[in-house]
């Protein structure tokens, strides 16, 4: 992607700007619909495809079922995603089912992979746009700490025929898939960049069981957000701890940094989980993040879909957020503070070798010069408005400063956070 073409972000959520192929495939697409020549995504039919596609058959403990066979109604029935939108979902449902049948053959020939032992583990579990991909990429420079790459997001098991530590072919494949996204929305990269052989959010492993905040941050989809929100999602982080094995049996390391803001609503069983895991979680004004994560939202839905409405992306998210609020501090409290370590998004600007010095002390890991030199070149490397310039109008989404201070002052009072 040429990064020099994107300056800044529009705010047309409703009606996203379309590469014209793009424009005309969905022409086609609809046409299609209107003649009845289109089907709805379906799950039996996903599963043959997977079965097929991977020549295996097993998929194990078939639980996931549930959550895929929700979802996927309420794709068919709510998203009123675009032609090109649905066929790009139904790809990525059936891979994940791939994957899955993948995971089951790989641990039945490699029966090993079950005693891979995990290091420490830094999970960076705080809310969105208070700079966990920052401290993320900052940690992930640790030649001793091990990230989910972009690139094992979308591919994590290796491919028929892949020599053990030579991904070649996986890593230009997510190459070839971040293109395609900058072609298809450019704007986003200025938002949150998604680059192919950066460190990426575990939630995308989430996104295997069917059972994460992904779907609702990239589509309309309220019936499954409501049912997401009522299970119990201990076997998906149960699953996320089996594939982790994997990736880290092809690539070992010392310890782990994991981080996504899904975490907030989870930490309970992820404590559970992860007996390993040290929780970070990084706070910021919410006048600052609130209409920053609205707006990255409904530019991710704009992805998919012509019928993006800035309003109802800022009513879902802001209980969302407020529930993941509370319900990171319900579990604080019910737990004890032993393994939350909190970080001012202020003082990781400031001064980030103090903040990550400090995360590697609480954590009980040794921070030396190399951890030292990798931090302050890393911070050299990941520089604001690389890709562009994000702008937004909070009033775009039907907030206001007193709104959103009436939702988010306990947070606020909570934590100390200052008003930026």
């Amino acid at each position: 992607m040429n990064k020099s073409k994107v300056l800044e972000t529009g705010n047309n959520y409703g009606n996203p700007n379309r590469p014209l192929p793009v424009t005309l495939f969905n022409s086609v697409g609809r046409c299609a619909e209107k003649l009845g020549m289109s089907k709805a995504l379906n799950v039996e039919t996903m599963l043959v495809n997977a079965k097929k596609k991977s020549g295996l058959s097993d998929f194990g403990d078939e639980w996931f079922l549930e959550p895929l066979n929700i979802l996927v109604n309420s794709i068919n029935e709510e998203a009123k995603l675009t032609p090109l939108g649905k066929l790009i979902q139904k790809k990525r449902l059936e891979y994940a089912l791939i994957v899955r049948l993948r995971v089951e053959e790989m641990y039945k020939k490699k029966p090993g992979i079950s005693d891979v032992e995990f290091g420490k583990i830094i999970v960076i579990a705080g809310l969105q746009r208070t700079g966990t991909t920052m401290l993320h990429r900052l940690l992930a420079s640790d030649s001793n700490m091990r990230a989910l790459m972009s690139w094992e997001a979308f591919s994590p098991l290796p491919l028929p025929g892949e020599i053990k530590g030579q991904p070649d072919q996986r890593i230009k494949k997510a190459l070839q898939a971040e293109k395609g996204l900058a072609y298809l929305a450019p704007e986003f990269f200025a938002i949150h960049p998604v680059e192919h052989d950066a460190p990426e959010e575990d939630v995308l492993l989430l996104d295997l069981s069917f059972m994460s905040q992904s779907p609702e941050a990239t589509m309309y989809v309220p019936s499954y957000s409501a049912w997401l929100e009522k299970q119990d999602h201990s076997k998906a982080y149960q699953y996320l701890r089996k594939v982790m094995k994997i990736l880290l049996w092809q690539q070992p390391a010392p310890h782990w940094v994991l981080k996504t803001p899904h975490h907030m609503e989870y930490l309970d069983i992820l404590l559970d989980v992860f007996p390993e895991a040290t929780i970070v979680q990084t706070h910021r004004d919410p006048q600052k993040t609130t209409g920053s994560f609205c707006s990255m939202v409904a530019h991710g839905r704009g992805v998919f879909s012509d019928a993006v409405d800035a309003k109802e992306v800022a009513s879902h998210w802001v209980r969302k957020v407020k529930k993941l609020m509370r319900d990171s501090i319900d579990v604080r409290e019910s737990r004890g503070e032993e393994r939350f370590i909190d970080v001012s998004y202020y003082d990781l600007l400031s001064d980030p070798e103090k903040e990550v010095k400090r995360i590697y002390k609480f954590s009980g890991l040794e921070f030396d010069q190399s951890v030292m030199n990798s931090v302050t070149a890393n911070k050299k490397i990941n520089v604001q408005n690389r890709f562009g310039k994000h702008k937004y109008d909070i009033a775009d989404f039907g907030l206001s400063k007193d709104s959103i201070e009436n939702e988010y002052s306990f947070y606020r009072k909570r934590y100390a956070i200052p008003h930026e």
